[in-house]
């Protein structure tokens, strides 16, 4: 290959450009309206347009992914993580174009991408598994109907996606309806397909996956475990390598199930399989995620391999740098530093960063897809940087985290670094008596009160205005942020909007910036404090809003607009 095209954004389109210059190829970025001046734009070679705001607008569209490869002259797409990153239909695209397609085969990415499809693969190993249903359901009366044979609690999983998007976990009998229908509308939107499957839910379980890598010289190897539990709402916040506090049975038992699931589906370039461990020890295959992993980093610290660039090795058709399973060299520890207010459930904060200053010394490394003066939209991911901190123990490791994490100063968005700092004082996560940290401990046990952030200024327009010009002769495609086209007395109108929404008692503001999904009561309804009236969408997940006063509700805005962070969606009167 000559030229990569990064079909995907952020922190991991700036890793894969690092890595395609290492490895000696071009690297061609695409945008979306809103990242037109974002890090990896700058980092990339080339960067190209793709002419939308939404997901479905750009990174998520094939037809200009692939127009933009062959315009570029890309001859290979790394499609990252996330977006169609698992797409079997996008693969496929990048093949019939004439392009490589770095990552596994279509056919492998729709047997181990189907998560029912997986179950059944990991069967005929003999992967250990927990009951769930055969096939993906298709109401919320199946569900029902396995969590009355099964009992509760239950978890409902998007079949074709991953990174806890699609995923709901019920435990009472009355929710089971509402959360399938959630499940369904969030696989939707990061994945482009709603097919959700439901399984028993281990009660506090850990979350252990091992990384493979294969070529297409039949080697399949293993790369070593990482520990995922540190979750909020499915979605990780903390990981490491290897997987502390596991015996090496299960060590072993974990190592040869994920290499015998991926050497039955003929698996190449990198993937992760994934398990759950349960308090009394037993294991139990979740899924495998057939891309590469935002935890892969910790991988590479403690092993000394590169993945991305194995990834682009097995593309070229090259065999792996490494034929057995590396012993551990180090111990790493992996923060996500996400746009997210802990003080407020973590509610995400897009807006703009006015002071990104990261740590340094030995030890860390930062992957970052921003910098002072980038904007987080609101209508992408919330993960700004992830902060990877090694040691030659898990104790050293630990030590110089909170001496990274204290360095580690961001403003102008709310960010997670007051929870890692406190996190790396609990007992349960530190292991004096033991390592006590679930996929749930979070929502469960974690009990420090952790400050609100600060409001963050409300997001700029990043739209763009596009118009024709001629330059020398030629008609080109201008686009202008909106902002510099904008009055001067704007500012101050948001000012004094907001402040009116502020004192109005009877007003529901919206909670973030966000897209206002879907009004769960109809206008005039008498609501109750308390009562969830409507569900927004930012940053790919759903958040419910609450009645703040009991009264007879008035809407200000309709299902599937987009609104500011403080905007008066409603009146309760």
């Amino acid at each position: 290959m000559k030229k990569v095209l990064i079909a995907n954004r952020g922190e991991i389109a700036v890793r894969i450009a690092r890595a395609c210059a290492d490895y000696g190829v071009k690297s061609v970025a695409v945008y979306a309206n809103a990242d037109i001046d974002a890090l990896h734009v700058r980092r990339a070679d080339e960067a190209y347009g793709l002419d939308g705001d939404k997901p479905a607008q750009t990174y998520l569209n094939i037809e200009k992914l692939i127009a933009i490869a062959k315009r570029s002259g890309a001859d290979a797409v790394h499609p990252g993580y996330g977006f169609l990153s698992e797409s079997e239909a996008f693969a496929r695209a990048v093949l019939d174009a004439g392009l490589i397609w770095i990552g596994p085969k279509p056919d492998t990415i729709a047997k181990l991408g189907d998560k029912v499809e997986a179950r059944k693969i990991a069967l005929k190993v003999g992967a250990p598994l927990v009951a769930g249903t055969a096939d993906p359901v298709t109401s919320a009366d199946e569900v029902l109907a396995f969590a009355q044979q099964h009992g509760l609690p239950i978890i409902i999983k998007a079949a074709f996606g991953g990174g806890g998007r699609g995923m709901k976990i019920a435990w009472r009998m009355d929710e089971v309806a509402e959360l399938y229908e959630s499940a369904v509308r969030e696989a939707v939107t990061a994945f482009g397909r709603g097919e959700c499957f439901v399984e028993q839910f281990l009660d506090k379980p850990r979350h252990i996956e091992a990384q493979v890598m294969a070529d297409t010289h039949g080697n399949v190897v293993v790369l070593g475990t990482r520990d995922c539990s540190l979750q909020r709402r499915n979605q990780k916040l903390v990981e490491e390598a290897p997987a502390p506090f596991i015996s090496e049975a299960q060590r072993a038992r974990i190592h040869s199930a994920a290499k015998a699931i991926c050497a039955e589906a003929g698996y190449i370039s990198a993937g992760t399989v994934e398990f759950l461990l349960s308090g009394n020890g037993s294991i139990s295959f979740l899924e495998v995620n057939t891309r590469l992993q935002v935890e892969h980093t910790v991988t590479e610290e403690t092993t000394g391999i590169d993945l991305v660039q194995e990834q682009l090795r097995v593309a070229d058709g090259l065999p792996l740098s490494f034929t057995q399973t590396p012993a551990p060299r180090a111990h790493s520890i992996e923060f996500r530093i996400n746009a997210e207010d802990v003080g407020r459930g973590f509610l995400p904060t897009p807006g703009l960063i006015t002071r990104f200053a990261p740590p340094s010394g030995p030890g860390v490394r930062l992957d970052s897809g921003v910098e002072t003066g980038s904007v987080i939209p609101g209508t992408f991911d919330s993960m700004m940087a992830k902060l990877i901190v090694t040691g030659a123990t898990r104790a050293q490791a630990l030590a110089r985290a909170r001496r990274a994490l204290a360095e580690f100063q961001i403003e102008g968005v709310a960010s997670v670094l007051p929870f890692h700092k406190a996190v790396l004082n609990q007992p349960d996560f530190v292991g004096a008596d033991g390592f006590h940290v679930h996929t749930r401990w979070i929502e469960t046990e974690f009990a420090e009160p952790l400050a609100a952030a600060a409001r963050a200024e409300p997001v700029a327009d990043t739209s763009l205005l596009r118009t024709a010009i001629e330059i020398d002769g030629r008609r080109v495609s201008l686009g202008l942020p909106a902002m510099l086209l904008q009055g001067l007395s704007a500012p101050t109108a948001a000012v004094s909007q907001a402040a009116q929404q502020s004192v109005d008692p009877d007003a529901v503001a919206s909670p973030i910036a966000g897209n206002l999904h879907v009004w769960k009561v109809v206008d005039g309804d008498e609501v109750k404090e308390g009562d969830v009236i409507a569900v927004m969408e930012a940053m790919k997940m759903e958040m419910q809003v609450s009645a703040h006063r009991s009264g007879r509700i008035t809407m200000a805005a309709q299902a599937g607009t987009a609104q500011t962070l403080g905007a008066v969606i409603a009146h309760i009167r």
